[in-house]
């Protein structure tokens, strides 16, 4: 197992089992146990995020970055200090023992003076993360495209008044969908952070709706050219950074893609904090989304229920995760989709390991989540009550 990074975690994360006092090892997730006939595994299909794992430096509105990120130094030759990063997420990614990984295209590459050193950067560590996941077995659960970062995108990327930065970002996601179908990703994913409004007073609904429409639309369409399998998944979020976010909920975005003949072309990958944010639980836009016939895959981060903003927090709560797991078990479980920790360490988590330690704490919460889930759907706890409510619509007057 290559390591130089991380040398606090000399080894692969074992299961240790509940009476474990070794804090870098799992509790709860034992990968092989079997969980209504799959591996447990199979059944969560865990992936960290190089986002905000390896390009997020501990910086809020009101102080730098507080992290061991050498990558992220100033004054540092970009090209190595990308290389490292790549190696050091892999390193960890093997050592948490988890099959899956999520990135960003500017995560792994950074942008260059043109669009076609922009795609070199980006064919650079692609084949980087290549030679990895050949080393590692490990797998892409999906990519996707960062159009919100730069200040190109600062009025959108989709629904941007200037025609050019639509064209912009069309060509980064085309770059990012062959990526992602080069290595074999199961999903590709769209968020749209800057698709909404600072203000009515400016904005063209009508004319943006359908911008966002075309862009997703030819998005579809080069799925179908280059034979890409993988589901493509929308991630609702209602605002922030913009005020209004057209991709607001789960009924939103079901209700855009069924308008523009969009409903046979996407799913939906559902983040914790963001049905949170909109004023809905979790377990409410798990269950829309698989009554509607859109669910697709998961970000489990959460957010504080205090707060007003994205705080990516690690899953800490199976109170919270048994309902909409319950809900996903009874659907049949994930098929291209998962579990994806696009969480944050908090700012004062300043050792390497603790990212270690945030990230066996999430996985065995939503471990013990999931096994209650599954005693509750072998029970029939909630399904036979829920059926026996509906009970009269299958006599004579219901039916």
């Amino acid at each position: 197992m290559s390591g130089d990074f991380f040398t606090d975690v000399p080894r692969r994360i074992p299961y240790a089992g509940p009476d474990t006092k070794e804090p870098l090892s799992y509790a709860v997730y034992d990968p092989d146990r079997i969980v209504l006939g799959k591996r447990l595994e199979d059944q969560l299909r865990i992936a960290v995020c190089l986002w905000h794992s390896f390009n997020w430096p501990g910086s809020d509105v009101f102080g730098v970055g507080t992290f061991d990120r050498p990558w992220l130094a100033p004054g540092v030759d970009v090209a190595t200090a990308t290389r490292t990063k790549i190696d050091a997420a892999f390193e960890f990614i093997d050592k948490l023992g988890v099959p899956f990984f999520t990135f960003h295209d500017r995560d792994v590459a950074p942008e260059g003076a043109t669009y076609s050193e922009t795609r070199t950067n980006l064919d650079a560590s692609v084949s980087q993360i290549e030679a990895h996941m050949a080393r590692t077995k490990a797998r892409l659960l999906w990519g996707t495209a960062n159009l919100f970062s730069h200040p190109r995108y600062a009025a959108g990327a989709a629904t941007n008044p200037d025609p050019e930065v639509f064209a912009y970002a069309a060509a980064q996601v085309k770059t990012m969908l062959e990526v992602t179908h080069r290595l074999k990703g199961a999903n590709y994913v769209l968020w749209g952070g800057r698709e909404g409004y600072e203000t009515l007073l400016n904005t063209d609904l009508a004319r943006e709706e359908t911008q966002l429409a075309r862009f997703l639309t030819l998005v579809a369409e080069h799925k179908q050219r280059i034979g890409f399998t993988g589901a493509l998944l929308i991630e609702p979020k209602p605002q922030e950074p913009t005020k209004h976010q057209y991709d607001y909920d789960v009924a939103t975005v079901v209700g855009f893609l069924q308008r523009h003949g969009l409903a046979n072309e996407y799913r939906l990958n559902l983040e914790v904090n963001h049905a949170t944010l909109a004023g809905h639980s979790f377990h409410h836009e798990v269950a829309n989304a698989i009554a509607l016939g859109f669910f697709g895959s998961v970000d489990v981060n959460r957010g504080d229920y205090q707060n007003g903003w994205d705080t990516d927090q690690f899953p800490n709560s199976v109170d919270e995760l048994t309902l909409a797991l319950h809900e996903i078990l009874g659907a049949g479980g994930f098929t291209t989709g998962g579990f994806n920790f696009d969480t944050k360490l908090r700012r004062q988590s300043v050792s390497r390991a603790d990212l270690f330690h945030a990230h066996i704490a999430g996985i065995d919460t939503l471990a013990r989540a999931l096994l209650a889930a599954a005693d509750m759907v072998e029970s029939g706890t909630l399904a036979v009550p829920r059926k026996e409510r509906y009970a009269d619509w299958s006599k004579e007057l219901g039916s």
